[in-house]
């Protein structure tokens, strides 16, 4: 699709998404997993971000946004590893929209709560930063989607439950080969615990427990952690977590959030 001229990209907006059918709706999706990162990033997710936030696109565009970014996060990942993270990153502009003047009714978003901890919790390209390439960073994007659900009001428990669930499989990811954590991802990660750690039904036992789930096990990268990759890993990215926790927690004025600072305290000890 064309693309307008620098700079033009609010009033762009203003002009494409009131007007838009669901064809151009899908093309501007396709955008995003564009491999030229001026396409992908600076055109397509901004302007899907223009939309998004000056509340362009009518409820029923909404929808149909909702569902071409659903579907593309949900697919295989595409050959450049670009489509399914960039859809991520969109559809958590589709959250902030319904928690800032909810549109969709509740069982739609506990539909997109499930769907945003699927895509979170089956991240398995760890690619960050690539140098010529720009961006795929699929664990900080989910986590970003994660986040603005954890921030909505209507959130249930069980959605809540499902969230912490997909975050806590990217804690330390058992994957081949395993990933460090080097582009923000710890940090990410824990903004969407920080937040749902606001909620009154999500008690002091419920959070040691999840807590004490991250905590080293049997398994064998625990085992002898400094004498493999994956251990080391493991360690790496625990530690990083654990510390972007208990540092925000230690320094909220929130003591519903400050419940979780001894709690990553104690995740800290853990580690070998």
């Amino acid at each position: 699709m064309a693309r307008p001229a620098d700079g033009d990209l609010k009033a762009y907006a203003a002009s494409f998404f009131p007007k838009a059918s669901l064809p151009d709706l899908d093309a501007l999706a396709a955008c995003l997993g564009n491999s030229d990162p001026a396409v992908r990033d600076d055109f397509a997710f901004t302007l899907w971000t223009e939309g998004l936030r000056g509340r362009h696109l009518s409820d029923v565009q909404m929808r149909q946004a909702m569902a071409l970014l659903d579907a593309m996060a949900a697919a295989p990942d595409d050959a450049g590893g670009f489509r399914r993270p960039f859809a991520a990153l969109a559809l958590s502009e589709v959250a902030r929209a319904d928690r800032i003047a909810p549109y969709l009714t509740d069982a739609e978003l506990h539909e997109l709560a499930a769907s945003g901890a699927a895509y979170l919790g089956g991240v398995t390209d760890y690619r960050g930063f690539t140098a010529g390439e720009g961006w795929r960073h699929g664990v900080a994007h989910g986590a970003d989607w994660l986040m603005q659900l954890a921030l909505n009001p209507r959130l249930t428990r069980a959605d809540a439950d499902l969230l912490l669930g997909a975050i806590a499989v990217q804690v330390a990811p058992s994957a081949t080969p395993p990933p460090f954590y080097i582009h923000g991802e710890a940090r990410r990660l824990a903004r969407p615990v920080l937040f749902l750690a606001r909620r009154a039904d999500i008690d002091d036992a419920a959070w040691a427990a999840w807590f004490r789930n991250l905590h080293p096990g049997a398994v064998a990268r625990w085992k002898a952690p400094y004498a493999s990759e994956a251990g080391l890993a493991a360690v790496h990215n625990s530690n990083a977590f654990g510390d972007a926790v208990h540092v925000a927690a230690s320094e909220s004025q929130d003591a519903q959030v400050r419940r979780l600072a001894p709690l990553a305290a104690g995740l800290l000890r853990a580690l070998p």
